[in-house]
């Protein structure tokens, strides 16, 4: 014979039950919003410093095998070893900006007393009339600056205007870089003395949020922000470098100016050909065909280097496939600038490793 239910469980909680659930809700919401409270209040506090955080990580990472090598030499005292890596970084930083500021200065003076003094002379305008829509207006105005250069400056003056605003506004964002700069090299000098308590804190992170597999994509984001600043920035680098010292031997003016227009390119992958190519046209108009032949060669061989550089540099010691960490760090580029070099390669190689953890498929372990 059935037995009848349990009465009690049929009945309703009873009101203090209720009571205390309401209770127990309300307070951990209030935690909550405190909590979150608590976290956007840091964020407000952190954020201009965000910036030069990011990037003093970045250097730290980047320059920690060359900061143990230093730090042998000066005997294992860190605080040294720090002290002459921020002096070392700021005379790398500093002094191709004054190079350039003084090339600059320079070139506007030149154009200056070009100007003032009737120099400038421009060659009548050739018969532009075949290239479709824009020809006969480039004549015109080409014709009209041969014959008055004020005038003709007279016609552009919006596009001037327009122009003058972007390199204010370009040059106000430089100044704010090299300000983040500044502050991440002395983040980074901080950090680098303080490496191992930076690291046990870094895979500490790690683990709260992967587990066992944490150690793995610390050291992964490791090897690819190495990877990203020797295979995009460092190859940038050695070509812009290379760029500059062979123009400054050939005469061409504003060389330090130059060689700063190829680094951008080659950073962002374009490489330093749209630079040195009408540079050496250039050369052949106005330095003897030797000069112009030599440079000409120099040109090709700096602008073919990447080919073998990058494959070696940019991939080596990791198991992610050297095209997910440039296309990562391109996307990241466009979308965030210099520093979405090293987020985007980092984030889309720790999701291809994620990936492939989800898949159930062991990658090969990263090396540094």
């Amino acid at each position: 014979m059935p037995q009848a239910p349990d009465s009690s469980a049929l009945s309703p909680a009873p009101p203090d039950h209720d009571r205390n659930t309401v209770e127990r809700a309300v307070e951990i919401a209030i935690r909550i919003s405190l909590l979150a409270l608590w976290v956007a209040l840091c964020f407000a506090i952190m954020q201009p410093f965000l910036v030069p955080i990011a990037w003093g990580i970045i250097i730290t990472i980047a320059v920690h095998p060359g900061y143990l090598a230093l730090l042998r030499r000066v005997g294992h005292r860190r605080v040294l070893a720090s002290t002459l890596f921020i002096l070392i970084a700021l005379l790398v930083l500093i002094l191709p900006i004054y190079l350039l500021s003084e090339t600059l200065v320079q070139g506007a003076e030149s154009l200056a007393h070009g100007y003032e003094g009737g120099r400038w002379t421009i060659p009548p305008a050739p018969d532009l009339s075949y290239i479709p829509l824009i020809g006969s207006d480039i004549q015109d105005l080409w014709h009209t600056a041969s014959l008055n250069i004020e005038e003709a400056l007279g016609q552009i003056e919006p596009q001037l205007r327009q122009a003058g605003q972007w390199v204010l506004g370009f040059a106000r964002d430089a100044g704010l870089g090299i300000l983040h700069f500044i502050i991440a090299i002395f983040i980074a000098g901080v950090m680098l003395a303080k490496s191992e308590v930076a690291g046990n804190v870094a895979h500490g992170i790690a683990h709260r949020l992967a587990g066992h597999h944490g150690s793995r994509f610390a050291e992964l984001a490791i090897a690819v922000v190495r990877s990203v600043s020797r295979g995009i920035l460092g190859v940038a680098f050695i070509q812009a470098t290379l760029a500059g010292l062979g123009m400054l031997a050939a005469g061409l003016p504003a060389a330090g100016l130059w060689a700063l227009v190829a680094l951008l390119l080659s950073t962002i992958q374009l490489g330093v050909f749209p630079v040195m190519l009408p540079a050496a046209i250039y050369l052949f108009y106005t330095a003897s065909t030797t000069t112009a032949v030599l440079f000409l060669i120099w040109t090709l061989f700096v602008g073919a280097i990447d080919n073998v550089l990058k494959p070696l540099l940019l991939g080596r010691g990791i198991s992610v496939p050297m095209l997910v960490i440039f296309v990562g760090a391109i996307g990241g580029f466009i979308g965030q600038g210099i520093i979405g070099l090293f987020l985007g390669a980092v984030v889309l190689a720790l999701g291809y490793e994620l990936l492939l953890a989800w898949l159930g498929e062991e990658p090969v372990k990263t090396e540094n």
